[in-house]
């Protein structure tokens, strides 16, 4: 019998068989797998992968535009951010999730429309939702459950409901001053200063309407507007309680100043203590500060005074809307005494 010479010849699987007949040699093909795999290309570096399918439309883009790629910002010096959620146009508000949309209604908010999930389970949340709704003559648009996804944000818990409510009409704070002056009333309004939860803002326009004030001044920056959770928390009181809204706060405090108007802060370190406040029959502003931060410097040195409210020392601090309330309380009994 016969033997191959050729050392190639003679190891096991050195023989291939394809179409063309026996090939000789492994050719080295098992080297990568004995080697382990290399590492995975980056997303953007994957023509089939929807990153990288980005990246070729921007590179003919450039490509187009001359070899120039102009990078989109949010602002100069700042590259744009990705968005975590499907943008929402900005003059609309939705409240979702069934107790939310419910007390939403019960409390009276200019809702523009209700959306309800195709199939929805009635219990008897529900049921009252849509008798609110049907008295009020709000329409009632029924949804697919992924266009509701998209309404309501896909982080947000809507249990099939949501509502839609309008803008808040911001006041200007002078002109809201004049409107006060002009009906014969003492100004009794309260600012926020670095402000940012909407359940505060609530507890406050809530509790202005309580005793007796006019209104509530937010600054347009780094503070919280009137959301749908203000609404909420206000209890219907917002729809009664102007809000107006200063471009400026420490300039529109001195404005209120020149006007005649006393401008308290609230601090825990204030010099005068609130009760038997002396200035409470006088035009004010209460200006009440963060939890956490306080008045802000510049606030600071434009009040009047600062005045703090006598707790025990086993608390720290009041939240801002317990600390409004009970200054707001004290104003107005003060207020109501015969001189």
């Amino acid at each position: 019998m016969k033997s191959n010479s050729g050392p190639s010849k003679s190891r096991a699987g050195a023989i291939r068989k394809g179409r063309k007949g026996p090939q000789v040699g492994s050719g080295g093909q098992g080297r990568q797998a004995l080697e382990g795999r290399k590492p995975t290309p980056k997303a953007e570096d994957r023509p089939y992968h929807p990153a990288g399918k980005r990246k070729i439309a921007q590179d003919r883009l450039v490509e187009k535009r001359g070899g120039q790629q102009k990078p989109r910002t949010d602002a100069p010096g700042r590259p744009q951010q990705r968005q975590t959620r499907p943008k929402q146009s900005e003059d609309i508000e939705v409240v979702t999730g069934r107790n939310s949309v419910l007390e939403a209604l019960r409390a009276q908010i200019p809702a523009t429309a209700l959306y309800v999930a195709t199939r929805i389970e009635y219990d008897d949340r529900v049921k009252e939702v849509m008798s609110i709704a049907t008295k009020r003559g709000l329409p009632i648009l029924e949804v697919m459950r992924p266009e509701l996804d998209r309404l309501a944000g896909f982080d947000s818990v809507h249990q099939g409901l949501a509502l839609k409510v309008p803008p808040y009409n911001y006041e200007h704070p002078m002109e809201l001053f004049e409107k006060v002056v002009s009906r014969g009333q003492v100004p009794l309004f309260v600012a926020l200063d670095g402000i940012t939860d909407p359940r505060n803002l609530g507890a406050i326009i809530r509790s202005v309407a309580a005793f007796g004030g006019q209104g509530v001044i937010v600054p347009q920056r780094r503070s919280v507007g009137v959301t749908a959770s203000a609404w909420k928390t206000s209890a219907g009181a917002a729809a009664r309680t102007p809000v107006a809204m200063a471009s400026n706060l420490t300039q529109t405090l001195k404005a209120f100043k020149e006007r005649g108007v006393f401008v308290l802060g609230l601090d825990g370190g204030g010099d005068v203590e609130l009760p038997g406040l002396s200035w409470a029959k006088e035009p004010l502003v209460v200006v009440v500060g963060s939890e956490g931060k306080g008045l802000s410097r510049l606030v600071t040195e434009t009040c009047d005074a600062v005045v703090s409210i006598p707790i025990s020392a086993s608390t720290e601090s009041l939240n801002a809307g317990i600390a409004a309330s009970v200054t707001l309380y004290e104003i107005s009994k003060l207020r109501a005494k015969k001189n």
